[in-house]
């Protein structure tokens, strides 16, 4: 038993017959990771410059869109709410205790899910930086419900106009000075675990997305905002766990009931060198607005960007859409027609499939040099639970893009022979929600090769997610990811040899050209 005494001052210790010394030790530990924990479990946002400013050590974008003028922002005379701080920094607490004005000493209260509704917090399943995340975004439905606005409360009768800045939000991971927040996103090769990130970003976007949407009346009821599409990722540089790394993100561009947002991931390279541009990876999101009552699509904010970067982002954007809405009129009418797509492209089907039955005919003489896509599957399975759901009630597609990006990793590892390079996620489509307790199977194969370039060949992994319920006998697609890995220049020099994948089936020989055409492999 120890007798409390104040700092400073000397204290008896006294213990039973013959533990003194065992006793003493482990008090002392016992205070110093007492000490340890309290200095390092939480970190802290720091403020940041607004996104996307022009930079002149800034990476040119892989893609260039085709920009038009825009001022942005529709009807100028919508009531405008005060302005807010350019980056709205977000606290994260590695000891999962939440945010708010609640310090890091404070006493763990087990029944602390009880100050607000159950759908408002969702499971701990998730990284503190999600947590911190959702804590941020659930407060605005929290203020409504105090409000006693969520009765009978009605939509949004009037739009507003807001800046980018008053949704622009940026989260902090200081992972040299926090030991358990580096540990969690820690992967086997001390990098940085990109399949946690992907969460996070999904959850930042979320967030921005509901500030933007917020009109900060309590009487009317809060928007259903759901990720519609991710635009391609890509990573431009490893992200170390030496350094702080820092994901900020804003609104981009609003349509009727659409909202695309813009986040970039950040870190200073490790010699400081302060020319080299600290982007590590760009990210697009697209959300939809519904009603929560009627389900049914609802408009959003307005937006009214005010930097010369801002007005160049919505006006790339507005261009990019126009392209998208007239290659789906485009496909639309070409299936009306009746034409099949790939009627046309016989001979590069033709082509595809040969080796591939050259496989099935004549095993023996086949080329050794290639592989059988169906040899390269691979398969995982889960029943979603409810601690990976989100504020909605819905799988979280931040915790989709996790499980289907370990799964590629997997895949690619399991090609190679040796361990893959991450490079981007190509654009994927959520077309179907996924609930709490639905049989979710994730299948992957390797979709096809790129060896040109030898010292950067390309492995093309599809994972494409299925919503089963064997009580209907029923499986329907609930997403698809394409993901594109690279091998290290050392595996390179050491001879490591990627076969080229081969179809043997018209529907995979089908799914690689619509793939490559996507990409633009045949422009």
């Amino acid at each position: 038993r120890t007798l409390a005494a104040p700092t400073g001052h000397q204290t008896s210790v006294i213990f039973p017959h013959g533990r003194s010394r065992l006793g003493i030790a482990m008090a002392m530990r016992s205070s110093t990771a007492t000490s340890l924990l309290s200095r390092t479990l939480r970190l802290r946002a720091t403020s940041s410059p607004p996104l996307l400013e022009p930079s002149a050590h800034r990476v040119p974008r892989a893609e260039s869109r085709a920009a038009s003028s825009s001022s942005g922002g529709g009807d100028p005379s919508g009531q405008e709410p005060a302005p807010a701080p350019m980056d709205s920094p977000i606290k994260v607490f590695s000891d999962l205790r939440g945010g708010g004005g609640r310090g890091g000493s404070a006493a763990i209260d087990a029944c602390g899910s009880a100050r607000k509704p159950l759908s408002l917090w969702p499971g701990m399943y998730h990284s503190p930086v999600t947590n911190a995340l959702w804590e941020a975004r659930s407060s605005i439905f929290e203020r409504k419900m105090d409000a006693g606005g969520n009765a009978d409360a009605g939509p949004q009768t009037e739009l507003l106009t807001k800046k980018p800045a008053q949704s622009r939000t940026s989260i902090v991971y200081k992972f040299a000075a926090d030991d358990i927040l580096r540990e969690q996103y820690r992967d086997p090769w001390n990098e940085v675990r990109v399949g946690k990130l992907l969460e996070d970003l999904d959850a930042l976007a979320g967030t921005i997305a509901v500030k933007h949407c917020s009109d900060g009346d309590s009487t009317t009821r809060p928007l259903l905002l759901v990720t519609a599409s991710v635009d391609k990722m890509v990573l431009m540089k490893p992200l170390r766990l030496d350094t702080e790394v820092k994901i900020i993100g804003a609104v981009t561009y609003v349509g009727r009931s659409s909202i695309d947002i813009q986040i970039e991931v950040t870190q200073v390279d490790q010699d400081g060198d302060v020319q080299s541009d600290p982007i590590a990876l760009t990210a697009n999101f697209t959300f939809v607005a519904r009603d929560s009552v009627t389900g049914k699509s609802a408009p959003v904010n307005r937006l009214s960007p005010e930097t010369e970067r801002e007005k160049q982002l919505y006006a790339e954007t507005e261009a990019l859409e126009k392209v998208k809405r007239r290659k789906r009129e485009e496909q639309k009418g070409v299936l009306e027609k009746g034409v099949h797509k790939l009627g046309v492209e016989a001979e590069r089907l033709k082509a595809l499939l040969a080796e591939g039955r050259v496989f099935s005919d004549f095993p023996a003489l086949a080329d050794r040099d290639s592989i059988l896509m169906k040899d390269t599957r691979l398969e995982t399975s889960m029943i979603c639970q409810p601690q990976q759901r989100n504020l909605y009630g819905r799988i979280f597609g931040g915790f989709l893009m996790h499980r289907a990006f370990e799964l590629a990793f997997s895949t690619a590892y399991a090609f190679v022979g040796q361990r893959p390079c991450f490079l981007e996620v190509d654009h994927v489509d959520f077309l179907k929600p996924v609930d709490v307790g639905d049989f979710l199977r994730f299948k992957s194969c390797v979709l096809f090769t790129q060896l040109e370039n030898k010292w950067q060949p390309l492995v093309n992994v599809e994972v494409v997610a299925h919503v089963t319920r064997p009580e209907l006998r029923k499986s329907e697609i609930s997403n698809t990811f394409h993901f594109t890995f690279s091998v290290g220049s050392d595996a390179l020099k050491n001879g490591v040899n990627i076969r080229n994948v081969v179809p043997s089936t018209e529907e995979e020989a089908r799914r690689i050209l619509d793939r490559m055409d996507a990409e633009g492999l045949f422009d």
